[in-house]
């Protein structure tokens, strides 16, 4: 089952050990989820806000692909 995180600050931290993080885009909200070797990581965003997390992570984690989902 999947874990949401609730805040930007605890996705950012669990980011940081994901291997791959993939962006669902819906109609009013994304979701962005990391997986790591245990869990599935999700956290539910505006899509106002989606752009500028989607460059946090490619800034502070370059190595971890980030892959949209259509």
């Amino acid at each position: 089952m999947p874990v949401e995180v609730k805040s930007k600050e605890d996705f950012m931290n669990v980011a940081s050990r994901a291997i791959e993080i993939r962006v669902k885009r819906g109609r009013e909200y994304a979701k962005v989820k990391a997986r790591t070797k245990k869990y599935l990581y999700t956290l539910k965003v505006t899509l106002s806000e989606l752009d500028s997390l989607i460059n946090e992570l490619k800034k502070a984690y370059p190595d971890i692909p980030v892959n949209e989902i259509p």
